[in-house]
């Protein structure tokens, strides 16, 4: 079970260092608390400086989850890739979230091997359904994240063009945003502009 529970582990890491690779990012941070949850942070953090050693050129080092949350408030430039487990991984989209504007611009990817699982970082939010006020950012940047993975660098690009475009001009903003359009409308936008 120790050998099967290390392996499994271990080949959660190596995607994410293979990502900050291929992207040229230069440091991977797992997200942990070992000296608390022992086992499981504990396992973590030896699978994790055991892929770590295959990539020399990456900092990969280890933050625990309470400091992440000031470090990141206090100097969010300073982290690229971070690799949590499901409960730390959510508190700190919240908090990233908080950094760029909110929820609403949050996107989301789940990276397995052969598979990948792609939603904001809000979920589906369901009380305001049927609302048309949520901003859709977070769900078309997530999209983006998509096409990424689907290796449809083109449209990735063209639609987080269009994404950036609408945000600057403000002209076309959700209640978040400050503004009245509905969910239809910045997203009508963004679909006239990445054309």
């Amino acid at each position: 079970m120790a050998a099967w529970s290390f392996f499994h582990c271990r080949s959660r890491f190596t995607p994410r260092c293979e990502f900050a690779k291929k992207t040229g990012r230069k440091r991977v941070t797992l997200i942990e608390k070992p000296n608390v949850l022992r086992e499981t942070g504990g396992l973590m953090t030896r699978c994790f400086r055991d892929v770590a050693k295959g990539y020399p050129d990456i900092w990969a080092d280890e933050v625990n989850i309470d400091a992440i949350c000031m470090w990141m408030f206090k100097n969010p430039q300073d982290y690229s890739v971070l690799v949590a487990e499901n409960m730390f991984g959510d508190i700190v989209s919240d908090l990233c979230a908080g950094l760029v504007g909110g929820l609403g611009f949050a996107p989301s990817a789940n990276l397995g091997d052969n598979y990948a699982v792609f939603e904001p970082t809000h979920g589906s939010a369901p009380k305001y359904a049927g609302q048309h006020k949520v901003n859709p950012i977070a769900m078309l940047l997530t999209v983006k994240l998509m096409f990424d993975w689907l290796k449809e660098d083109e449209m990735a690009t063209r639609l987080e063009s269009a994404i950036a475009r609408v945000i600057a001009e403000g002209k076309v903003r959700t209640y978040d945003m400050g503004g009245k359009a509905s969910t239809l409308d910045v997203a009508k936008t963004v679909a006239d502009y990445a054309h």
